[in-house]
């Protein structure tokens, strides 16, 4: 099934186009931004390859969904919700751009990611992972109801927390 469209009351999720590749670069590269994503920051070469892939890969084979993030018709983020093997289930991800942070959006968007997992994707639980050391993401996660799991001792001495959400019984 295609990467569906989401709203929210302030936020579009909606799948990449062509012309995104400018400012999901500058996301991605952006260093407060990817300090607590995967390793770190990526190139403006990394960027530009994964923003590739997005296409050639997961559209094309019908991966997982990966979303555009827009407010009033602007690039403000990006989202995704894909099955890993890191937590044997599907994890949201997510990551806005500055001028988008403190705005209650962040608590939004993954309030939508997790409301797609459980009411179309029909998910008995959703996860995230979050650096320990990313106070912002564990407490708006927190606030959504996601409760410790276990921990993931990195290669680099990090921690990374591993949160899960259960569906609410019928």
């Amino acid at each position: 099934m295609p990467t569906p469209t989401l709203h929210t009351d302030r936020l579009l999720l909606e799948p990449y186009r062509p012309d995104d590749a400018k400012d999901f670069i500058a996301l991605l590269t952006d260093p407060e931004v990817g300090r607590f994503m995967g390793d770190g920051p990526l190139t403006a070469d990394e960027a530009g390859a994964l923003f590739g892939r997005v296409f050639t890969k997961v559209y094309a084979d019908d991966l997982f969904d990966v979303w555009a993030v827009r407010r009033d018709g602007h690039y403000v983020g990006h989202a995704e919700l894909k099955r890993t093997d890191q937590v044997d289930g599907h994890e949201i991800i997510y990551a806005l751009a500055k001028p988008a942070w403190g705005a209650g959006l962040g608590t939004e968007l993954a309030r939508a990611l997790v409301r797609h997992g459980f009411d179309t994707l029909g998910l008995p639980r959703v996860y995230a992972t979050v650096a320990e050391a990313n106070h912002a993401s564990l407490a708006l996660l927190g606030r959504l109801g996601f409760v410790h799991e276990r921990d993931i001792a990195e290669a680099d001495g990090t921690v990374t927390r591993v949160l899960v959400v259960n569906r609410a019984p019928a």
